[in-house]
Protein backbone atom coordinates (compact mmCIF):
# COMPACT_ATOMS: atom_id res chain seq x y z
CA UNK A 1 0.00 0.00 0.00
CA UNK A 2 1.37 3.37 -1.03
CA UNK A 3 1.36 5.90 1.82
CA UNK A 4 -0.47 9.12 1.02
CA UNK A 5 1.43 12.15 2.27
CA UNK A 6 -0.72 14.97 3.68
CA UNK A 7 1.78 16.61 6.04
CA UNK A 8 3.40 19.20 3.79
CA UNK A 9 3.54 21.82 6.56
CA UNK A 10 6.00 19.57 8.41
CA UNK A 11 8.11 19.23 5.29
CA UNK A 12 7.25 18.96 1.63
CA UNK A 13 8.88 16.46 -0.77
CA UNK A 14 11.96 17.71 -2.58
CA UNK A 15 11.03 18.74 -6.10
CA UNK A 16 12.75 16.75 -8.87
CA UNK A 17 14.48 19.81 -10.33
CA UNK A 18 15.83 20.65 -6.87
CA UNK A 19 17.15 17.13 -6.37
CA UNK A 20 18.86 17.34 -9.75
CA UNK A 21 20.50 20.66 -8.89
CA UNK A 22 21.73 19.29 -5.55
CA UNK A 23 23.09 16.14 -7.20
CA UNK A 24 25.02 18.22 -9.74
CA UNK A 25 26.69 20.16 -6.93
CA UNK A 26 27.51 17.03 -4.93
CA UNK A 27 29.24 15.60 -7.97
CA UNK A 28 31.73 18.47 -7.87
CA UNK A 29 34.12 19.86 -5.28
CA UNK A 30 34.85 23.33 -4.00
CA UNK A 31 34.86 25.35 -0.79
CA UNK A 32 33.37 28.83 -1.36
CA UNK A 33 36.06 30.36 0.83
CA UNK A 34 38.89 29.03 -1.35
CA UNK A 35 40.44 31.38 -3.90
CA UNK A 36 41.28 28.78 -6.54
CA UNK A 37 39.07 27.90 -9.50
CA UNK A 38 37.03 25.24 -7.70
CA UNK A 39 36.41 27.61 -4.79
CA UNK A 40 35.42 30.46 -7.07
CA UNK A 41 32.94 28.22 -8.87
CA UNK A 42 31.37 27.18 -5.55
CA UNK A 43 31.19 30.83 -4.50
CA UNK A 44 29.44 31.78 -7.72
CA UNK A 45 26.85 29.05 -7.20
CA UNK A 46 26.20 30.23 -3.65
CA UNK A 47 25.78 33.83 -4.77
CA UNK A 48 23.45 32.80 -7.60
CA UNK A 49 21.30 30.98 -5.04
CA UNK A 50 21.38 34.04 -2.79
CA UNK A 51 19.89 36.06 -5.64
CA UNK A 52 17.16 33.47 -6.16
CA UNK A 53 16.20 33.45 -2.48
CA UNK A 54 16.25 37.25 -2.33
CA UNK A 55 13.97 37.47 -5.38
CA UNK A 56 11.36 35.28 -3.68
CA UNK A 57 10.87 37.83 -0.88
CA UNK A 58 11.65 41.05 -2.76
CA UNK A 59 14.99 41.64 -1.07
CA UNK A 60 18.50 42.47 -2.20
CA UNK A 61 20.94 39.53 -2.16
CA UNK A 62 23.16 41.43 0.29
CA UNK A 63 20.36 41.12 2.86
CA UNK A 64 20.31 37.30 2.83
CA UNK A 65 22.20 35.32 5.46
CA UNK A 66 22.11 31.55 5.03
CA UNK A 67 21.51 29.45 8.14
CA UNK A 68 20.89 25.81 9.00
CA UNK A 69 17.12 26.36 8.84
CA UNK A 70 14.20 28.39 10.14
CA UNK A 71 14.96 27.71 13.79
CA UNK A 72 18.48 29.14 13.57
CA UNK A 73 17.23 32.09 11.52
CA UNK A 74 14.66 32.86 14.23
CA UNK A 75 17.25 32.56 16.97
CA UNK A 76 19.68 34.83 15.13
CA UNK A 77 16.95 37.43 14.78
CA UNK A 78 15.74 37.30 18.38
CA UNK A 79 19.05 36.88 20.16
CA UNK A 80 21.26 38.75 17.72
CA UNK A 81 19.24 41.95 17.46
CA UNK A 82 20.43 43.34 20.80
CA UNK A 83 16.97 44.09 22.15
CA UNK A 84 16.33 43.23 25.81
CA UNK A 85 12.56 43.14 25.52
CA UNK A 86 10.83 40.69 23.19
CA UNK A 87 7.10 40.56 22.46
CA UNK A 88 5.71 37.59 20.52
CA UNK A 89 2.28 36.25 19.66
CA UNK A 90 0.96 33.34 21.74
CA UNK A 91 0.84 31.10 18.64
CA UNK A 92 4.45 31.41 17.50
CA UNK A 93 6.61 28.47 16.48
CA UNK A 94 8.50 26.80 19.36
CA UNK A 95 11.79 28.19 18.04
CA UNK A 96 10.48 31.67 18.86
CA UNK A 97 8.69 30.81 22.08
CA UNK A 98 11.71 29.07 23.62
CA UNK A 99 14.04 32.01 23.03
CA UNK A 100 15.55 32.63 26.47
CA UNK A 101 14.59 36.28 26.53
CA UNK A 102 11.63 36.40 28.90
CA UNK A 103 9.32 37.05 25.99
CA UNK A 104 5.97 38.70 26.58
CA UNK A 105 3.10 36.77 24.97
CA UNK A 106 0.48 38.72 23.04
CA UNK A 107 -2.92 36.98 22.90
CA UNK A 108 -4.84 35.98 19.78
CA UNK A 109 -8.57 35.88 19.12
CA UNK A 110 -10.70 32.79 18.56
CA UNK A 111 -9.54 32.52 14.95
CA UNK A 112 -5.90 32.75 15.95
CA UNK A 113 -5.26 36.31 14.78
CA UNK A 114 -3.05 38.60 16.83
CA UNK A 115 -4.90 41.09 19.02
CA UNK A 116 -3.34 44.34 17.83
CA UNK A 117 -4.74 46.40 20.69
CA UNK A 118 -3.04 44.07 23.17
CA UNK A 119 0.26 44.47 21.32
CA UNK A 120 -0.03 48.24 21.47
CA UNK A 121 -0.91 48.17 25.17
CA UNK A 122 2.06 45.96 25.98
CA UNK A 123 4.47 48.19 24.07
CA UNK A 124 3.21 51.19 26.04
CA UNK A 125 4.13 49.56 29.34
CA UNK A 126 7.88 50.16 28.96
CA UNK A 127 10.43 52.34 27.18
CA UNK A 128 12.96 49.49 27.07
CA UNK A 129 13.97 48.93 23.40
CA UNK A 130 11.91 46.03 22.09
CA UNK A 131 11.66 43.47 19.33
CA UNK A 132 8.23 42.26 18.21
CA UNK A 133 8.04 38.85 16.51
CA UNK A 134 4.89 37.74 14.69
CA UNK A 135 4.72 34.87 12.19
CA UNK A 136 3.19 35.44 8.76
CA UNK A 137 1.23 32.16 8.69
CA UNK A 138 0.70 29.63 11.44
CA UNK A 139 2.16 26.18 10.88
CA UNK A 140 -0.74 24.38 12.60
CA UNK A 141 -3.82 26.28 11.41
CA UNK A 142 -2.56 28.16 8.35
CA UNK A 143 -4.00 31.41 9.76
CA UNK A 144 -2.38 34.47 8.19
CA UNK A 145 -1.48 37.20 10.66
CA UNK A 146 -1.94 40.99 10.23
CA UNK A 147 1.80 41.39 9.95
CA UNK A 148 2.03 44.79 8.29
CA UNK A 149 -0.36 46.26 10.87
CA UNK A 150 1.64 44.73 13.73
CA UNK A 151 4.87 46.03 12.19
CA UNK A 152 3.46 49.54 11.97
CA UNK A 153 2.53 49.45 15.67
CA UNK A 154 5.98 48.13 16.57
CA UNK A 155 7.75 50.85 14.59
CA UNK A 156 5.53 53.56 16.09
CA UNK A 157 6.97 52.53 19.47
CA UNK A 158 10.58 52.32 18.29
CA UNK A 159 10.62 48.52 18.23
CA UNK A 160 12.22 46.27 15.64
CA UNK A 161 9.89 43.84 13.88
CA UNK A 162 10.72 40.21 13.03
CA UNK A 163 8.50 37.96 10.94
CA UNK A 164 8.80 34.17 10.84
CA UNK A 165 7.64 33.53 7.27
CA UNK A 166 8.85 29.93 7.15
CA UNK A 167 5.40 28.41 6.64
CA UNK A 168 4.20 31.10 4.22
CA UNK A 169 7.17 31.20 1.83
CA UNK A 170 6.27 29.50 -1.44
CA UNK A 171 2.57 29.31 -0.54
CA UNK A 172 1.47 32.95 -0.72
CA UNK A 173 2.95 36.03 -2.33
CA UNK A 174 4.64 38.58 -0.07
CA UNK A 175 7.71 40.76 0.07
CA UNK A 176 9.84 42.35 2.73
CA UNK A 177 8.74 45.91 1.99
CA UNK A 178 5.00 45.17 2.02
CA UNK A 179 5.32 43.35 5.35
CA UNK A 180 7.37 46.26 6.71
CA UNK A 181 9.59 43.72 8.49
CA UNK A 182 13.11 44.48 9.69
CA UNK A 183 13.96 40.77 9.90
CA UNK A 184 12.43 37.83 8.05
CA UNK A 185 13.03 34.07 8.43
CA UNK A 186 12.43 31.44 5.73
CA UNK A 187 13.40 27.80 5.21
CA UNK A 188 13.99 25.61 2.16
CA UNK A 189 12.24 22.39 3.12
CA UNK A 190 8.80 23.96 3.36
CA UNK A 191 8.85 24.82 -0.36
CA UNK A 192 10.30 21.71 -1.98
CA UNK A 193 13.94 22.33 -1.09
CA UNK A 194 16.31 20.25 1.05
CA UNK A 195 16.22 20.10 4.82
CA UNK A 196 18.96 21.78 6.84
CA UNK A 197 19.11 25.18 5.14
CA UNK A 198 17.28 28.45 5.73
CA UNK A 199 17.87 32.17 5.67
CA UNK A 200 17.45 35.33 7.68
CA UNK A 201 16.78 38.45 5.64
CA UNK A 202 17.45 41.79 7.29
CA UNK A 203 16.87 45.35 6.26
CA UNK A 204 19.93 47.55 5.73
CA UNK A 205 20.95 49.21 8.96
CA UNK A 206 19.62 46.46 11.21
CA UNK A 207 22.68 45.34 13.14
CA UNK A 208 22.99 41.74 14.30
CA UNK A 209 25.45 39.92 16.54
CA UNK A 210 26.49 36.48 15.33
CA UNK A 211 25.52 33.44 17.37
CA UNK A 212 27.95 31.15 15.51
CA UNK A 213 31.49 32.57 15.31
CA UNK A 214 34.61 31.31 13.62
CA UNK A 215 35.71 31.87 10.04
CA UNK A 216 33.51 34.88 9.38
CA UNK A 217 31.37 33.42 6.60
CA UNK A 218 28.04 35.02 5.66
CA UNK A 219 29.30 38.56 6.29
CA UNK A 220 30.42 37.47 9.74
CA UNK A 221 26.84 36.65 10.81
CA UNK A 222 27.03 32.85 10.50
CA UNK A 223 30.47 31.28 10.55
CA UNK A 224 31.15 27.81 9.22
CA UNK A 225 31.70 26.40 5.75
CA UNK A 226 28.55 26.98 3.74
CA UNK A 227 26.22 24.08 3.01
CA UNK A 228 26.78 24.54 -0.71
CA UNK A 229 24.53 21.73 -1.96
CA UNK A 230 21.73 22.74 0.41
CA UNK A 231 22.03 26.40 -0.54
CA UNK A 232 21.88 25.59 -4.26
CA UNK A 233 18.82 23.44 -3.61
CA UNK A 234 17.29 26.31 -1.63
CA UNK A 235 17.90 28.69 -4.51
CA UNK A 236 16.30 26.35 -7.03
CA UNK A 237 13.30 25.77 -4.75
CA UNK A 238 12.87 29.53 -4.33
CA UNK A 239 12.97 30.00 -8.10
CA UNK A 240 10.36 27.29 -8.63
CA UNK A 241 8.18 28.68 -5.82
CA UNK A 242 8.19 32.10 -7.44
CA UNK A 243 7.10 30.55 -10.74
CA UNK A 244 4.50 28.20 -9.26
CA UNK A 245 2.45 30.29 -6.84
CA UNK A 246 -0.69 29.78 -8.94
CA UNK A 247 -0.38 26.02 -8.51
CA UNK A 248 -0.26 26.33 -4.72
CA UNK A 249 -3.24 28.71 -4.76
CA UNK A 250 -5.22 26.01 -6.58
CA UNK A 251 -4.81 23.78 -3.53
CA UNK A 252 -7.49 25.87 -1.82
CA UNK A 253 -10.15 24.16 -3.94
CA UNK A 254 -9.05 20.74 -2.70
CA UNK A 255 -8.84 21.94 0.90
CA UNK A 256 -12.31 23.48 0.69
CA UNK A 257 -13.75 20.29 -0.84
CA UNK A 258 -12.24 18.27 2.00
CA UNK A 259 -13.73 20.56 4.63
CA UNK A 260 -17.18 20.63 2.99
CA UNK A 261 -17.38 16.83 2.90
CA UNK A 262 -16.19 16.52 6.50
CA UNK A 263 -18.96 18.92 7.54
CA UNK A 264 -21.47 16.63 5.85
CA UNK A 265 -20.09 13.58 7.66
CA UNK A 266 -19.73 15.29 11.05
CA UNK A 267 -21.57 18.62 11.37
CA UNK A 268 -20.00 19.23 14.80
CA UNK A 269 -16.45 19.34 13.41
CA UNK A 270 -14.46 22.45 14.28
CA UNK A 271 -12.04 23.89 11.75
CA UNK A 272 -9.57 26.05 13.64
CA UNK A 273 -9.05 29.45 12.03
CA UNK A 274 -11.78 28.96 9.42
CA UNK A 275 -13.06 32.49 10.08
CA UNK A 276 -9.71 34.04 9.16
CA UNK A 277 -7.62 34.20 6.02
CA UNK A 278 -5.57 31.01 5.81
CA UNK A 279 -2.89 29.39 3.71
CA UNK A 280 -4.56 27.64 0.76
CA UNK A 281 -3.24 24.20 1.70
CA UNK A 282 -3.99 23.87 5.42
CA UNK A 283 -6.89 22.49 7.44
CA UNK A 284 -6.85 21.91 11.19
CA UNK A 285 -9.95 19.93 12.15
CA UNK A 286 -11.40 18.05 15.07
CA UNK A 287 -13.01 14.62 15.38
CA UNK A 288 -15.23 14.73 18.42
CA UNK A 289 -14.79 11.74 20.67
CA UNK A 290 -11.39 10.71 19.26
CA UNK A 291 -8.11 12.16 20.53
CA UNK A 292 -5.47 13.49 18.18
CA UNK A 293 -2.95 10.70 18.71
CA UNK A 294 -5.52 8.00 17.98
CA UNK A 295 -6.48 9.74 14.76
CA UNK A 296 -2.89 10.14 13.60
CA UNK A 297 -2.15 6.47 14.30
CA UNK A 298 -5.38 5.17 12.75
CA UNK A 299 -4.93 7.22 9.60
CA UNK A 300 -1.31 6.10 9.39
CA UNK A 301 -2.47 2.48 9.48
CA UNK A 302 -4.92 3.37 6.72
CA UNK A 303 -2.02 4.63 4.62
CA UNK A 304 -2.37 8.37 5.20
CA UNK A 305 0.20 10.61 6.88
CA UNK A 306 -1.16 13.62 8.78
CA UNK A 307 -0.03 15.30 11.98
CA UNK A 308 -1.21 16.92 15.19
CA UNK A 309 0.49 20.08 16.42
CA UNK A 310 3.99 21.11 15.42
CA UNK A 311 6.30 18.47 13.97
CA UNK A 312 9.38 20.46 14.89
CA UNK A 313 9.82 19.82 18.60
CA UNK A 314 9.55 16.07 19.10
CA UNK A 315 8.22 12.83 17.67
CA UNK A 316 5.34 12.78 20.14
CA UNK A 317 1.81 14.10 19.84
CA UNK A 318 1.49 16.83 22.46
CA UNK A 319 -1.14 19.35 23.44
CA UNK A 320 -1.05 22.27 21.01
CA UNK A 321 -0.22 25.65 22.53
CA UNK A 322 -1.58 27.21 19.34
CA UNK A 323 -5.04 25.71 19.63
CA UNK A 324 -5.16 26.31 23.38
CA UNK A 325 -4.33 29.99 22.81
CA UNK A 326 -7.28 30.19 20.39
CA UNK A 327 -9.64 28.99 23.12
CA UNK A 328 -12.77 26.93 22.75
CA UNK A 329 -13.04 23.17 22.67
CA UNK A 330 -11.50 20.53 20.48
CA UNK A 331 -7.75 21.05 20.82
CA UNK A 332 -7.30 17.52 22.15
CA UNK A 333 -9.24 16.13 19.14
CA UNK A 334 -7.50 18.10 16.37
CA UNK A 335 -5.31 16.98 13.49
CA UNK A 336 -3.67 18.98 10.72
CA UNK A 337 -4.06 18.10 7.06
CA UNK A 338 -1.69 20.01 4.79
CA UNK A 339 -1.48 19.65 1.02
CA UNK A 340 1.42 20.45 -1.29
CA UNK A 341 2.84 20.37 -4.78
CA UNK A 342 2.65 16.57 -5.02
CA UNK A 343 -0.95 16.27 -3.73
CA UNK A 344 -3.66 14.81 -5.97
CA UNK A 345 -7.45 14.88 -5.87
CA UNK A 346 -7.40 11.15 -5.24
CA UNK A 347 -5.43 11.75 -2.02
CA UNK A 348 -8.29 13.84 -0.68
CA UNK A 349 -10.85 11.18 -1.64
CA UNK A 350 -8.89 8.50 0.20
CA UNK A 351 -8.48 10.70 3.24
CA UNK A 352 -12.23 11.33 3.36
CA UNK A 353 -12.92 7.62 3.10
CA UNK A 354 -10.51 6.80 5.96
CA UNK A 355 -11.59 9.74 8.12
CA UNK A 356 -15.28 8.97 7.65
CA UNK A 357 -14.74 5.32 8.47
CA UNK A 358 -12.85 6.19 11.66
CA UNK A 359 -15.55 8.65 12.70
CA UNK A 360 -18.26 6.05 12.13
CA UNK A 361 -16.37 3.57 14.31
CA UNK A 362 -15.09 5.76 17.12
CA UNK A 363 -16.37 9.33 16.82
CA UNK A 364 -19.19 11.00 18.72
CA UNK A 365 -21.55 10.33 15.83
CA UNK A 366 -20.74 6.64 15.42
CA UNK A 367 -24.38 5.65 15.91
CA UNK A 368 -25.60 7.64 12.94
CA UNK A 369 -22.55 8.52 10.83
CA UNK A 370 -22.27 7.14 7.32
CA UNK A 371 -18.82 6.42 5.84
CA UNK A 372 -17.55 8.89 3.27
CA UNK A 373 -18.29 7.98 -0.31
Amino acid sequence: MDQIYMDHNATTPVKPAVAEAVADVLANVGNPSSVHRHGRLARRLVEDARQQVAALVGADPSQVTFTSGGTEANQLALQGCGRDRVLVSAVEHPSVLVADLGAWLIPVDGDGRLELAALQAKLLESDVPALVSVMLANNETGVIQPVSEAAAIAHDHGALFHCDAVQAAGKIAFDLAALDADLLSISAHKMGGPMGVGALINRPGVKLTALVRGGGQERGLRSGTENVSGIIGFGKAAELALEGRADIANLAAGRDRLEARVREIAPGTRFFGAGAERLPNTSCLTMLGVDSETQVMALDLAGISVSAGSACSSGKVQASHVLEAMGGSGAENAIRVSLGWSSRDDDIDKFLEAWGSLYARKGSGREQAAPAA
